[in-house]
């Protein structure tokens, strides 16, 4: 009896999940910074109108 195709299917579903586990976060961490530079772009002030057009007049 041999063993070698569940060693071989166990040792992959261990690299799968070792390379979930490495990539995952890397995702999350680059969907939660965009999602701070979006938040932080939309408090922002903006530059009123008014202001602009008599800037650029000038």
């Amino acid at each position: 009896m041999s063993y070698q195709n569940y060693v071989i299917g166990a040792y992959a579903v261990f690299f799968v999940v070792l390379l979930w586990d490495f990539i995952a976060p890397r995702i999350d961490i680059a969907r939660q910074l965009r999602a701070a530079k979006l938040r932080a772009t939309r408090k922002a002030p903006r530059p009123n109108v008014d202001t602009l057009s008599r800037t650029e007049s000038e």
